[in-house]
Parts: structure tokens; sequence; C-alpha cells
């Protein structure tokens, strides 16, 4: 078995029958293809591999710099990997089962002020054709916390807006119903209206929310740009991404005081101790509250 046929089969492993989305199986397979890069240097064979093998190619990771945390992403898809083959009775031995992850320390998520929210939805320019659109994508971001290819891939038939919910297809296909605002409905409901309407739009686009000005499905590079470009414009400093939105509709729900169970539903997180890196706080709130009680401030 070559590095390539290997490769399609893992991948097809995942998506028949592990039900695993594209994007975590385009991951995992780029990974796969650093570890195979590094194999084909070494003229070795999938199969052929030994956990000393494995030692040295993460050894050469870590020494090109590449940080803990993708490491960690990339022996994480080793062992997958690797336990697919086993499970396919083409190993009898697992060379990655005694692989060890770099010790993490937990990331506190980048999150925008409610002050920088507004600033950049502000900035929205609502004379042009793609404002209205542009608004509604962020409001929605926001609004409902979502991951950027779950609103890329919102349709009509998912909108529930007299019960103000909508449906949200997640990691793994698992769905979920999460409540969302009126401002954002309102914003949707303008776009469609007043911009979409007007749209030629291609066959099979239809019934997605969202789309481009050709009448095609938004892709998540072009939301990473609509938010880098308003982002510049409102004069934020801060490294933001689509995903900067979810943190800060999470981060803002758990220090008003949401319950971190609603929250975990409404984000779709598998765990609660997922969830639990929002239960930080504004930096600034921990300044005020020792300025104004502690007895030496």
């Amino acid at each position: 078995m070559n590095w390539q046929q290997a490769i399609k089969d893992f991948q097809n492993y995942l998506k028949l029958e592990k039900g695993v989305s594209q994007n975590t199986i385009n991951s995992y397979c780029r990974d796969i293809g650093k570890l195979s890069h590094f194999a084909e240097n070494e003229d070795l064979l999938p199969l052929k591999i030994d956990a000393q093998n494995l030692k040295s190619f993460i050894n050469q990771l870590a020494t090109s710099g590449i940080s803990s945390r993708s490491q960690a992403r990339i022996i994480s898809g080793i062992k997958a990997f690797y336990k697919y083959l086993l499970l396919e009775e083409y190993l009898q031995n697992n060379p990655a089962e005694l692989l060890e992850t770099p010790k993490l320390g937990r990331k506190l998520p980048d999150f925008l002020s409610v002050e920088e929210v507004d600033r950049i939805m502000n900035a929205v320019d609502l004379g042009r054709p793609e404002g209205h659109r542009n608004r509604a994508i962020l409001e929605t971001l926001y609004g409902c916390g979502l991951r950027v290819s779950e609103l890329v891939s919102l349709r009509f038939s998912d909108l529930f807006f007299k019960e103000e919910l909508i449906r949200v297809i997640g990691k793994g296909d698992k769905e979920r119903l999460v409540p969302i605002n009126r401002e954002a409905i309102k914003h949707i409901n303008i776009y469609v209206e007043e911009v979409r309407i007007h749209q030629k739009i291609q066959k099979g686009q239809e019934d997605f929310v969202f789309l481009n000005r050709r009448g095609h499905q938004l892709t998540r590079a072009m939301i990473f740009t609509i938010v880098k470009d308003l982002s510049s414009k409102a004069g934020i400093a801060k490294n933001i991404s689509p995903h900067t939105f979810r943190h800060s509709f999470a981060t803002h729900l758990v220090n008003g005081g949401a319950d971190l169970r609603a929250v975990q539903d409404m984000l779709g997180h598998e765990s609660i101790t997922t969830t639990e890196v929002y239960t930080h706080l504004d930096q600034q709130y921990l300044k005020d509250t020792i300025i104004e009680f502690h007895p030496r401030s």
C-alpha cells in the first residue's frame, strides 16, 4: 500500500463510516500528507513505519518551529490514521500508540467588547449593494454564535423566525436549534426583501440565505475577508476572524450570568469543559472590581 492509496482510503473511511465533517477530513489529510512527505524521503511506506520513525518525524516538526498546538493536532491525526489501519487489519501493532502529545496551556480565546462589536457593525456601508448582506452576516454570527461553516451553510429551510429560532447543522452533521434575536431577524429580512430578491440566483443555490454577487453560496474565505475589512475600517487592532464573534457571543453571555449548560447547547459543544473557557472575565471588569472593593486601592 502506497501513501496516496492509504490517504484516500482513510479519507473515505472518515467520510462514509465516521461521518466526520469535510473540514476535519481536510485537516487530517493535510497532516498525514506531512508525514507521507517525511516518510517518502526516508523511503518508508505506511505499513513499514515504526514508533521510532514517528518520533523522528515529531522531533523534526518540533525543531522546525511548529507550535505545540499544531504538533498536538498533527499527532491526533496520525493516531487516528494508524487506528484506522489497525481496524482494517493492515497492521498487527499500532506504531502511534505511545506517541505523546505536547502539554498545552489553556489558551483564552480573543473576544470583542460590546463597544467593539458595535463599531464593526456601524462600519458596514449600507449604501453599497452588499452592505445589508454583510450587516445581516455579522448580526447572525454574533447573535447566534455560529461557526463560519454553519453560517455559509444556513438555508431558508433552517429559519423559524416566528419562533425566533434557527436550525444549525454543526460538526459531524449534528443538528441544534439556536435562538436568533430580533435585530438579526430584521437585518436578514432587509437583505432578503431589498437586495437578494433582485439577484440572479444560480440553479441549486436558491435555498442558501447568503449569496455572493454571482448568486452562489458564500465561501468561508469570503466571510473572513468581510470581517477583516470591516475590522480595519472600525480601527480595531485585534487579530479578528469570524470565530471572534462566536467567542464574543459566548463571553458576553457567560459574563452576563447565562447558565453554562445553556451556552454549551447554543454553541454545540460536546463537552462542558470546552465551554468553561468562557468563564474568564473581562480584564477591565476585574481591574474595576479591585479598584472599587480592595482596601488598598
